[in-house]
């Protein structure tokens, strides 16, 4: 496939390849999470022969060291930048050094080896809580650093920003091709089901099946009920994340997914619909709510051709049969 050329503001000149080529090496930083592991099963789905796992070598992405040796040795030319330490509230307030540390080495490593290495083409993977607490909804790209963080996430969110700037710098001052996506929050196979550092689907999922099995009367939910949340399957994402790679070249952040959000309250019924679980849902308005509302602007990338395909009451079944083989026990 040809190649067509791109000028960064430096004036370096790139080359850059359409369509990813089915037997070049490509890296995922962060298989052994859900992100991670959706991405490699959707590419060797596709044909993808050289799929670089970081978990077999033992990586330590915050060993710079352990990193430029493994571009050093396999020299990839695409990837995926999905390694994150990520948690719901709980875990981003009682780990807030933990999150900023973890991210920022990682990603920092990444990248740097990336176009030390001559990587053709890397995307890295943030996060919607970059985003303003009081962003107005939906969010689009251009919101980005006009408002407060939610304070809750804002050392994760400081992080990934970080991230992106750093994909726009090296494309700025070097010509790399690194591009950024900003997933909505994600559910789906392989996620943290524990309640205390999971995002609230998952813990639901878990929490309900839990009562459920002991016949417990109810399920505390935290907060109000009425913050709104937008839900988007891994596997839509790791569709997304190929589809990036083969068809944006764009130096700006890009949003992905589903457009659509739904009230925690509301989420929390849908849960104990799918798990079968009979007693009541009870809030606890002692709790912190987090962001008001978090859905993002997907009006760039349905310009681009792509659409989920997977609806949320499809998606929350699939991932609680999930857990149901993998986690219940």
């Amino acid at each position: 496939m040809p190649a067509r050329r791109y000028w960064g503001a430096s004036r370096k000149e790139v080359d850059i390849t359409l369509k990813m080529q089915k037997d070049k090496k490509v890296f995922i930083a962060g298989d052994e999470g859900m992100i991670g592991a959706a991405i490699a099963r959707r590419l060797r789905e596709k044909g993808f022969t050289s799929v670089v796992m970081k978990n077999p070598a033992g990586l330590d992405l915050s060993n710079q060291q352990e990193v430029f040796n493994l571009f050093k040795l396999e020299k990839p030319e695409y990837v995926f930048l999905a390694s994150s330490k990520i948690g719901g509230i709980q875990a981003n307030s009682k780990y807030p050094a933990d999150f900023i540390y973890a991210n920022l080495q990682s990603q920092n490593n990444v990248i740097h080896a990336s176009w030390q290495s001559g990587v053709k083409k890397l995307l890295f993977l943030a996060s919607s809580c970059i985003y303003p607490k009081s962003c107005p909804q939906p969010m689009k790209e251009e919101y980005l650093l006009t408002g407060p963080l939610e304070p809750t996430s804002e050392p994760y969110a400081i992080a990934k920003i970080a991230g992106i700037r750093m994909c726009q710098s090296y494309r700025q001052q070097h010509g790399a091709n690194f591009i950024a996506a900003v997933p909505s929050d994600l559910y789906g196979p392989g996620d943290d089901f524990n309640p205390e550092t999971g995002h609230v689907l998952p813990g639901l999922i878990a929490r309900m099946h839990r009562a459920k099995m002991r016949s417990e009367e109810n399920v505390v939910v935290w907060g109000t009920g009425t913050p709104r949340r937008e839900a988007f399957h891994v596997d839509d994402l790791a569709e997304v994340c190929l589809f990036l790679m083969d068809n944006y070249d764009g130096s700006e952040m890009i949003n992905a997914g589903s457009g659509q959000d739904i009230a925690i309250g509301e989420l929390a019924g849908l849960v104990k619909e799918v798990v079968g679980y009979k007693g009541e849902i009870v809030l606890d308005r002692s709790k912190p709510d987090g962001a008001p509302r978090k859905l993002l602007d997907v009006t760039k990338i349905r310009k681009l051709g792509w659409a989920p395909g997977i609806s949320m009451e499809q998606g929350i079944r699939q991932t609680y049969q999930w857990y149901l083989q993998h986690e219940a026990s």
